[in-house]
């Protein structure tokens, strides 16, 4: 990997303007593994520069000669599959066989489908005398964040890329190596100079100025809902347009008539997944009233049979939270939880016996969760489980719908379409039935307070593209 102490500007690796910089800490040992480069507004500007500068020409580019660049980079891509699993592994202490086939599988299967969606996209069409024709927004900001780095990044940029837009990236100061190495893909595969930039740096210095910059068009956003607030006031008195995936409390609910020992066991085993670091988690189990115990012992099992540990060992299934921050956060919730009388089930405070060092926290799962309780309410973003229960299906629903959050949401029922029923009045960007497998052409976004727009697929290149209507263009 190049020097991390350097940003990729106008296609080359150029020097900070100060000689700030930040630890990346690997979680599961609390020890330095790099130094990274931290910048300034000045360093977005040089940026936001090259990218403008870049747009000129790029967005003149045909569709068919950037569907050729992503094919390039996907072959890049490939070259250094196992190599970008690895980095996050030690960056954000994801067991290494998850992150190799997940982390950065992921950002393999946006690719292919972007492939896919590039050759079908229709980017003219006639409406009478009118022409519609599909053009790239401009100068786009990316700011992604540290929990599926790869991901975020590949479902942002490539099809930023294949829309004709310019961007500057600013990644997750807490896991930045991966997008350097995402950098050094994208110049072998070929991107012209300006096209891609990235600056490392936080999110009130190099955050702040894109959102704020007068020459940024857009500015795509990933990360809490918190952030993604103050992200929209900053780009609010230039109009850009602002496009965001934030927080998350999924319901998972269980219906009566579901196979319960394999769809709690599941259950528990997809809100522990990434250490519980993922927002579109289901970290809200609603059970039967009269299946509630049922359900808790199988849940019991579940987290106990998690391997808390480092992300290098073959058996471990879980590993660290990504840092200091972050384990304080989900202590205190988990404190919470048992101040609030919900009923703690398994794991609970203080890390798993035998890690004194490490970010570890314990598989937790509490029952008999009230609705108006901290952790029925709060993302949480670590592994803990909130059981609740229910009378019947229309409170299941209810309880599902009440939150501030709609980013997914989670139904299993041995008949389909009664899963579909509930579905359709469940209100989430996304709901997923029966344990699906991960879908890269499904549309990915939130309502309410979990964000507007959608990723993934058509839905992500659309995010990108301007609609220009020439009138009287002819027959």
């Amino acid at each position: 990997m190049v020097d991390a102490l350097k940003f990729y500007i106008d296609g080359a690796w150029v020097q900070p303007s100060t000689n700030a910089r930040r630890a990346v800490v690997d979680p599961c040992t609390e020890q330095p593994i790099a130094e990274v480069a931290m910048g300034t507004p000045a360093d977005a500007d040089r940026a936001v520069a090259a990218a403008k500068r870049a747009f000129t020409s790029f967005s003149q580019t045909t569709p068919a000669e950037r569907l050729a660049l992503i094919r390039r980079i996907l072959e890049v891509f490939l070259e250094r599959h196992d190599e970008m699993g690895d980095t996050i592994s030690r960056e954000l202490g994801a067991p290494r066989a998850m992150a190799r086939a997940w982390q950065a599988g992921i950002g393999r299967r946006h690719l292919e489908e972007l492939i896919r969606t590039c050759e079908t996209f229709t980017w003219q069409r006639r409406k009478g005398t009118t022409l519609v024709n599909h053009e790239p927004v401009g100068v786009v900001a990316l700011i992604t964040p540290w929990n599926w780095p790869i991901n975020q990044i590949v479902c942002k940029a490539a099809p930023a890329i294949a829309a004709g837009c310019t961007m500057v990236l600013k990644p997750s100061e807490v896991t930045p190596l991966n997008a350097l190495l995402f950098a050094e893909i994208l110049d072998a595969a070929g991107v012209p100079p300006g096209v891609f930039n990235l600056v490392n740096g936080d999110g009130p210095t190099v955050g702040a100025a894109l959102a704020a910059h007068p020459d940024v068009d857009m500015v795509s956003f990933t990360g809490s809902t918190r952030a993604g607030v103050e992200i929209a006031k900053l780009a609010a008195p230039t109009v850009k347009r602002v496009h965001q995936e934030l927080g998350g409390k999924s319901a998972n609910i269980l219906l009566d008539d579901v196979d319960f020992e394999a769809a709690v066991t599941a259950g528990v085993d997809s809100c522990f997944s990434n250490s519980g670091q993922s927002c579109n988690a289901p970290t809200r189990m609603l059970v039967p009233a009269a299946r509630h115990d049922e359900a808790v012992e199988i849940a019991r099992r579940a987290a106990q049979a998690q391997r808390v540990g480092p992300a290098d060992h073959e058996r471990t299934t879980m590993g660290p939270v990504v840092n200091s921050v972050q384990f304080e956060r989900v202590e205190r919730l988990i404190a919470a939880g048992i101040d609030e009388g919900a009923q703690l089930v398994a794991g609970g405070l203080g890390r798993p016996p035998g890690l004194e060092r490490g970010y570890y926290v314990q598989p937790t799962v509490f029952a008999d969760v009230r609705p108006s309780m901290t952790i029925a309410r709060e993302e949480i973003f670590g592994p803990v489980l909130a059981i609740m229960p229910y009378r019947d299906e229309e409170e299941a629903i209810a309880i599902a719908n009440d939150s501030p959050f709609g980013l997914a949401a989670y139904v299993q029922s041995a008949d389909l379409e009664r899963a579909r029923r509930v579905a359709f009045r469940l209100r989430a960007g996304s709901v997923y039935l029966n344990y699906p497998s991960w879908d890269a052409g499904s549309p990915f976004g939130g309502y309410k307070q979990s964000g507007n727009g959608r990723e993934y697929a058509e839905w992500g290149l659309e995010a990108f593209l301007e609609v220009k209507g020439i009138v009287g263009f002819g027959e």
